[in-house]
């Protein structure tokens, strides 16, 4: 929503399901609103993305210097600003937590080890593996993450636990050992464009592992064996080491 008139100009700006009302003069331009918003929300502009609807849709950094006037439909009843983003300090306790989280796993994989080290060695050779040992904690996805500011975010976690629970997904990390701190869902809007759409990211060597479960209408969710299939091929980089 918009005041269009020649006075200074009000726009409301939507975040994580909250409307954000900022003031600026009528000449104000794109660049402008990006710099307030990262005042006022403590949102990096490099992190930020704009969706203007109905047009002319995402803006992305670096932002055009163009004038608001020119570039928001404000005469129109659809007129809607949504602001993609995450806060400074939401970014740095992720990272936070998923240094803790690796640290966690180093000292409980150091234990582990000591332990079986002072362990006499089996009488008999072989032995079967079962997902109700030990392992089954160990090698799994730690942590399921959400986005919390995107429609239905249960949902996308009740998606995110049927593939940490996924008796195939369970077998096949407690084979190879992997143990990853983070699984969370992707954000369409940030993984998109003209020429590509991102279906999964496997960053710093499987520390977190992105997977596309929405549409990219954001309210809809794609098939469940295609998200299964993108999550297989995040963790087949992960034992390739990157």
């Amino acid at each position: 929503m918009a005041d269009s008139s020649t006075s200074d100009m009000t726009l409301t700006v939507h975040h994580h399901g909250k409307p954000h009302t900022f003031t600026l003069p009528p000449d104000a331009t794109l660049q402008d609103l990006s710099s307030t918003i990262a005042q006022t929300l403590n949102i990096p502009i490099e992190n930020q993305k704009l969706l203007i609807a109905p047009k002319p849709g995402m803006q992305k950094h670096p932002f055009a210097p163009t004038p608001l006037s020119a570039l928001l439909p404000l005469t129109s009843p659809k007129f809607k600003l949504t602001l993609l983003g995450t806060p400074a300090q939401e970014i740095e306790s992720l990272n936070a937590q998923t240094a803790e989280t690796r640290q966690r796993l180093e000292a409980r994989a150091a234990a582990a080890a000591k332990h079986r080290s002072r362990r006499p060695a089996p009488s008999t050779a072989g032995g079967v593996h079962t997902l109700s040992s030990g392992g089954s904690n160990t090698y799994t996805f730690h942590r399921l993450l959400p986005l919390s500011y995107l429609p239905n975010p249960s949902r996308s976690l009740e998606f995110l636990a049927r593939l940490r629970d996924d008796p195939g997904i369970r077998a096949a990390m407690a084979k190879h050992r992997f143990s990853v701190p983070l699984l969370t869902e992707m954000d369409p809007a940030e993984h998109t464009t003209s020429e590509s759409r991102t279906l999964g990211l496997n960053r710093n060597k499987g520390e977190v592992i992105e997977l596309r479960l929405r549409t990219d209408a954001y309210d809809g969710y794609r098939d469940y064996r295609t998200i299964r299939k993108t999550l297989c091929h995040e963790l087949a980089h992960y034992r390739e080491g990157g």
